[in-house]
């Protein structure tokens, strides 16, 4: 009798080790980031465990590089549908909005920020031109992008060569977007006049929009409203809050370390964080957040957020360069506490 609970013994532990080393091989495998170039399409597919996480693509119609879609991941889209993929019951306002990007909105006086979509192009708009993939390695819980770009005048000159590394972590149900941009200026010197339209931005779906009883008027760089009208249907849930302490629409042009976007799509916690970088010009940056959807950070506009009290002409010299980090926490299921966020931002600032 003796024998036989032995062998029992023994048989249940090596089912729970085996049970174990199972769980760790499916763990394992749910965290693989495998990166799929798809020339034809223009776009590189992020996938995680197998599924879709993000897109980087280039396409003809944005005039700039992008991340879209961006998912959780319990695979739910946190940037908004249009202008690329329109969905019912949300905003259909500012046509350059677009998945995740970087740019500006006044380089050597051409507007690379409201640059258009599908054609529509104003006069001054500068563009981001994908030129090609550097680099494109997976693997266990990282996966790394390195792209090259050029930042071209409306009459094909290029101001800027950009190269940038994204690193796409997956950390249980967190996603994190590391983006490492370096600019440099390849020929005259390059000027990043003072303006509130930049820089590194996402337009966010309407379930993390700011609750809003009213139209807002907004104005462009040269002054033009805009207005964003109040929806009916009852779904933002979303609401800011800043490293250091702000909440709600008080954000937007105040300077923080990190912003926390938080709220439902559904039955799912999400919260949607932008870190800063020590390193980074303007540290700790000012935030272009709105309520409306637009979640941006702009190390280069000061006299918008600071009622013209102070500004910042920022310049790049001829051959000289300009780097700029900035990481996005994606959390799924759960809000992030500021413990919780802090320690991402060390990490991020310890990195890079």
């Amino acid at each position: 009798m003796k024998l036989i609970y032995k062998l029992l013994i023994v048989s249940i532990l090596a089912s729970s080790g085996a049970l174990n080393a199972q769980n760790k091989n499916s763990n394992s495998q749910a965290s693989v980031v495998k990166l799929i170039k798809r020339e034809s399409e223009k776009r590189v597919d992020v996938l995680i465990g197998g599924k879709l996480f993000t897109s980087y693509q280039w396409l003809d119609t944005v005039y700039k590089p992008i991340l879209y879609p961006v998912l959780t991941a319990f695979g739910t889209p946190i940037t908004r549908g249009f202008p690329i993929e329109p969905r019912e019951a949300e905003r259909r306002d500012h046509i350059h909005h677009a998945g995740n990007w970087f740019n500006y909105g006044n380089v050597n006086g051409y507007d690379f920020w409201g640059n258009g979509h599908e054609g529509k192009r104003s006069l001054n708009a500068g563009q981001i031109k994908h030129l090609g993939i550097q680099k494109l390695s997976g693997g266990a819980g990282e996966g790394v992008l390195v792209t090259k770009a050029s930042w071209i005048d409306p009459n094909g000159k290029e101001l800027l060569a950009e190269s940038t590394e994204f690193h796409f972590i997956a950390q249980g149900s967190i996603r994190i977007i590391d983006r490492i941009i370096t600019l440099k200026a390849t020929g005259a010197a390059v000027s990043f006049k003072d303006t509130k339209e930049g820089s590194f931005g996402i337009r966010v779906a309407r379930q993390l929009e700011l609750p809003s009883k009213q139209d807002l008027i907004l104005t462009d760089a040269k002054g033009n409203p805009t207005t964003v009208k109040k929806m009916e249907n009852d779904i933002p849930t979303g609401n800011y809050r800043s490293s250091e302490g702000d909440q709600g629409e008080e954000v937007w042009g105040k300077r923080a370390k990190w912003m926390d976007l938080y709220g439902n799509i559904g039955d799912e916690k999400v919260s949607l964080v932008i870190c800063d970088h020590p390193k980074n010009l303007s540290y700790p940056t000012y935030w272009h957040a709105r309520g409306y959807g637009l979640f941006a950070a702009n190390p280069f506009g000061v006299k918008d957020f600071t009622n013209k009290k102070e500004e910042l002409n920022y310049s790049i010299p001829a051959g000289g360069t300009l780097k700029l980090r900035y990481r996005i926490i994606i959390s799924s299921g759960t809000h992030l506490s500021d413990s919780d966020i802090n320690l991402y931002a060390a990490d991020f600032a310890s990195k890079y």
